[in-house]
């Protein structure tokens, strides 16, 4: 499931709209309708912001080259 599937699918779930979930991460109500559709290119903070508000965390890994 892509980021933007599981953001949907998890507001949906909390009953919020669009511009709920953009007020409570503080981001733009555009910046929430662009991800959720798969465009845009939102930094690592805002998405951040919003996955908090959903509850979903981030895993981070790095991975080592050689």
């Amino acid at each position: 499931m892509e980021l933007r599937d599981l953001m949907k699918e998890r507001r949906e779930v909390l009953s919020l709209t669009q511009q709920d979930l953009a007020e409570m991460a503080q981001v733009g109500v555009a910046t929430v309708k662009d991800i959720e559709r798969g465009q845009g290119n939102p930094s690592l903070s805002t998405i951040k912001k919003i996955l908090d508000v959903l509850g979903i965390e981030i895993e981070y890994r790095v991975r080592k080259t050689v």
